[in-house]
């Protein structure tokens, strides 16, 4: 059972049951905080600097997290006391995906006030990207952490990625170093044949190795954490059915979630909906991305067993 040094204190407020949202990029992380940042008393990040400074460290050496144990934790909890304070200039250096949440456009954003009353919130959440990769320090920080994971079509994912920078920025030579770092979660590169061909390897099969990767972290979390401590979500349900997407995070999470807000994130494809813009990072097009012929065939084949076993593709044997 993890343990807790401290209680954790922001504005006043204990912070207790802080729930994360984690997901391979874009497989729609983005509709979810979007939703719960209008669940009254619950206050959502993403993106800010105190706390993807860290992730970032975990994810580029894992080992880092591993070493210094509770160290770890403590640090990723003082991030985090920093990152949920409301104070009177703290949207002001937040990045645009973290006050685009609400929906606001840089013509509303508020640079000299919070975008809540501080008294408000009860509730603390965070979506910053690649949260998957810090799962263990964020429960050793944090042990009543509710988690919610997002799965969605490789495939998609995948074109998803392809057409995000920051993203690719990542597979640029001399970013990360498998001489250095092997298995590397970050990557998905966890057998010596991919850390031999990794250099070589199309963009498609690095972001099909990334999505890859990240959902046997999902499995391995599965397994792991009590099931009152993990929800897992699929994209296609949510923005397929956001009604029933809000009423099972509301009775996961024991708070109000509306389904309008998350059909109205979910935009053209849920239903009585309209788009919001993109967050940093998220889907441009809320429809099925496309990849070529040949794309679509490497993702396949890289990533074929996790597919199928999240049923996106057919078993060959009842085919």
């Amino acid at each position: 059972m993890r343990q807790t040094p401290h209680i954790l204190v922001v504005n006043g407020t204990k912070v207790r049951r802080p729930v994360f949202l984690l997901g391979a990029p874009h497989s729609g992380t983005d509709l979810v905080a979007r939703a719960l940042r209008h669940s009254p008393g619950v206050h959502v990040t993403r993106g800010r600097a105190a706390v993807t400074k860290l992730v970032y460290a975990f994810a580029r050496r894992p080992s880092i997290a591993t070493e210094r144990g509770r160290g770890a934790a403590r640090v990723l909890r003082d991030a985090y006391a920093e990152s949920w304070q409301l104070a009177r200039h703290g949207c002001r250096d937040c990045p645009a995906e973290c006050w685009e949440l609400s929906g606001y456009t840089a013509a509303d954003r508020r640079p000299d006030g919070p975008c809540a009353d501080p008294a408000e919130p009860r509730r603390f959440a965070d979506a910053s990207p690649d949260l998957l990769y810090s799962a263990d320090v964020l429960l050793d920080a944090f042990p009543d952490a509710q988690l919610v994971q997002v799965i969605r079509d490789g495939r998609d994912a995948v074109a998803g990625m392809l057409g995000d920078e920051r993203v690719m920025a990542w597979f640029k030579p001399g970013i990360l170093d498998l001489t250095e770092v092997f298995p590397h979660p970050f990557l998905g590169v966890d057998e010596p044949a991919w850390r031999r061909r990794w250099p070589e390897a199309s963009p498609a099969i690095k972001c099909a190795l990334r999505w890859r990767g990240a959902v046997r972290l999902s499995a391995t979390l599965r397994a792991q954490v009590p099931e009152e401590q993990l929800l897992t979500l699929r994209y296609e349900d949510l923005v397929a059915d956001p009604l029933a997407g809000a009423d099972r995070l509301a009775e996961y999470l024991g708070e109000r979630v509306s389904g309008d807000a998350l059909a109205f994130a979910a935009g053209p494809l849920g239903a009585g909906s309209r788009p919001l813009p993109a967050l940093p990072g998220e889907e441009e097009d809320r429809g099925r991305p496309r990849l070529t012929a040949r794309q679509t065939a490497q993702v396949e084949k890289v990533a074929g067993r996790e597919l199928r076993t999240l049923g996106y593709l057919p078993n060959p044997a009842t085919d």
